[in-house]
């Protein structure tokens, strides 16, 4: 037997009318808030990774899917997705056809690493991108519709973790007050983070390992290193939470794992999902566009993790999809009938099912109860003949003679009341 890869999951039908809703309320929130939908390839060039991400991050070092096409040209499974969407936005000129693009996206990431609950090797992402803007109020408008969005969702129990990073002129200055700090606390460190000491040390704040978080609970915080610009701007995104009315917390250990980020950082953290905490997380990156070869433009972004919403709401209180209709069809003549009344039901929209094999009426009835149907038309040859067919309420089993005359209008009438 061939079975599915490590870490690759298949989404089976039972698990769809969640995964259905978590994007039917992502399109609701995201259009009334002005963002419009793109489509990009999981397939990029490397380069296009290296160069947003980092060479020294360890999506880029350890976990992307990297190979050589025919002709040698290396390319990558996209391990996320905001570097995909601001290449496009340069490719495709977005910025000249309207200087502030807000834009949203969902679909398939790639990285290579354990699969745990939560965290697997293909996963799904949503993700929106406010292009444009550097005000404070365009991070406090994003952080609204994210809070919106989980408020759409109806998952109560998760709260917003803040930070800002500072801007390249004045995090040089924290950078070297934490190298200094990671360098006498070497020995304390694990392997990933002594390694990291040097290159990225701003991931060393975000290890898991207790015996690192522990030693950087003492690290300098970034806020005390802002320059006057980045301190105001994030003074300014905590008076417009407020005035919102959102909850948040500060947290000034908390950094991103792409080298993109600056100022505004942020993360969605719940309890439900163990020691993966976050189900969102990003942050602004407006250098992010020029790296690539754009214009300098602005941005902020962040993604949310499908899988991890899926499982923080379950799928007891997720409606799925019943047949307003079950056929039964007794005799060739019904059957027939029935076949073409179920075509008709369908083209106008109406799920409808019937049995095509011909069992007995006992055994299509609890198919019909199976599919917890909402109403069953039972014919026979009989019934047919005399232009006659019985209406079944599933639900409370009452039976009624209707006329076939007439009788679209009069399930109507029997669906609406059912709806009620």
């Amino acid at each position: 037997m061939i079975t599915g890869i490590k870490g690759m999951n298949d989404i089976l039908p039972e698990e769809i009318p969640a995964w259905h809703f978590i994007e039917a309320r992502m399109r609701e929130v995201f259009h009334a808030f002005g963002f419009s939908e793109i489509r990009v390839p999981i397939v990029e060039k490397t380069e296009l990774f290296h160069r947003s991400i980092g060479e020294e991050t360890d999506i880029v070092e350890k976990e992307m899917y990297t190979f050589a096409d025919r002709n040698g040209h290396s390319l990558t499974l996209r391990p996320e997705g905001t570097a995909s969407v601001m290449r496009a936005c340069i490719e495709h000129s977005l910025h000249v056809k309207t200087p502030v693009s807000k834009l949203y996206y969902v679909g398939p990431m790639f990285r290579y690493e354990r699969p745990q609950k939560g965290r697997y090797r293909q996963f799904h992402q949503i993700g929106a991108e406010f292009i444009g803007e550097a005000s404070p109020m365009a991070d406090a408008q994003l952080l609204h519709m994210l809070t919106c969005y989980f408020r759409a969702l109806g998952i109560p129990d998760v709260s917003l973790q803040i930070n800002s990073l500072g801007c390249r002129h004045c995090r040089p200055a924290y950078r070297a007050a934490l190298v200094e700090f990671i360098t006498g606390h070497l020995d304390a460190l694990c392997d990933d983070c002594r390694r990291r000491s040097t290159g990225n040390p701003l991931r060393v704040l975000d290890c898991k390992v207790e015996g690192c978080r522990t030693v950087c609970q003492d690290a300098p915080s970034v806020l005390d290193y802002l320059c006057p610009e980045c301190a105001a701007h994030f003074d300014e995104v905590r008076h417009l939470l407020t005035a919102l009315n959102i909850p948040f917390e500060v947290n000034n250990r908390m950094v991103r794992g792409l080298d993109y980020y600056c100022r505004t950082t942020f993360e969605m953290v719940t309890n439900r999902l163990g020691a993966q905490s976050a189900v969102a997380a990003g942050g602004r990156y407006d250098g992010l566009i020029a790296s690539l070869g754009g214009p300098e433009l602005p941005g902020i972004g962040f993604a949310i993790g499908m899988e991890r919403l899926s499982l923080m709401m379950g799928t007891e209180n997720i409606p799925a999809p019943h047949p307003d209709l079950f056929l039964v069809a007794l005799g060739p003549m019904a059957r027939e009938r029935a076949f073409l009344m179920l075509a008709d039901f369908q083209r106008r929209g109406l799920y409808a099912e019937m049995d095509f094999s011909g069992k007995s009426m006992k055994a299509q009835m609890r198919q019909a109860d199976h599919l917890k149907a909402r109403l069953a038309l039972i014919m026979g040859d009989d019934e047919l003949a005399e232009n006659r067919i019985q209406l079944r309420h599933m639900d409370s089993g009452e039976q009624e003679s209707l006329p076939i005359e007439g009788l679209d209008a009069l399930l109507e009438e029997r669906l609406a009341q059912k709806k009620d």
